[in-house]
């Protein structure tokens, strides 16, 4: 049991918090390289791969595992990521350091999901059973240069201005 629910019922909503982040991070990735700032699917996106990682430490480990560090390296950039789009509201360098930092997140929790997927799924575990085959190589390499890729992008092109914070009228 974790948090009062069954380690399956704990698993599966872990999963889902993980790819209800990664569809939300891609939409708002697709918006950093368009220009648009998608507020309520940055919302999402940032809570739900902040809870992902949080859930992802409650798991029972006896030792730290390559996902713990994981988590920890998500959790900073996910902290860099959220002062800079709410607190500082992406005036002047935060705006590249919230960029950046979305990006290496959402990288983050798909790098994971790539992980998962070669254990979990059959035919990838049969391709790449201890995750040292070339297979599962070649699929984290396309990951990784397709964010870096879309990371130049997002990086060159997310050009939104400060966020201004609206003052209701007295």
């Amino acid at each position: 049991m974790i948090l009062g629910l069954s380690t399956s019922t704990f698993t599966l909503v872990h999963v889902l918090l993980s790819l209800v982040g990664i569809g939300s991070g891609l939409v708002v990735l697709y918006g950093l390289i368009t220009g648009k700032p998608y507020d309520r699917w940055t919302l999402l996106f940032l809570f739900t791969t902040v809870a992902t990682s949080v859930t992802g430490f409650l798991f029972p480990n006896e030792h730290i595992t390559p996902g713990i560090k994981i988590g920890i390296l998500s959790m900073i950039v996910l902290a860099l990521a959220i002062v800079a789009r709410y607190t500082l509201l992406l005036a002047g360098r935060w705006r590249k350091v919230y960029t950046i930092s979305a990006v290496v997140a959402l990288y983050f929790n798909c790098f994971v999901g790539v992980v998962q997927a070669f254990e979990k799924i059959s035919f990838l575990n049969a391709l790449a059973p201890h995750q040292k085959e070339p297979p599962f190589a070649i699929a984290q390499g396309l990951l990784l240069v397709a964010f870096l890729v879309l990371g130049t992008l997002a990086y060159k092109r997310f050009r939104a201005e400060p966020i201004r914070l609206q003052r209701k009228a007295a």
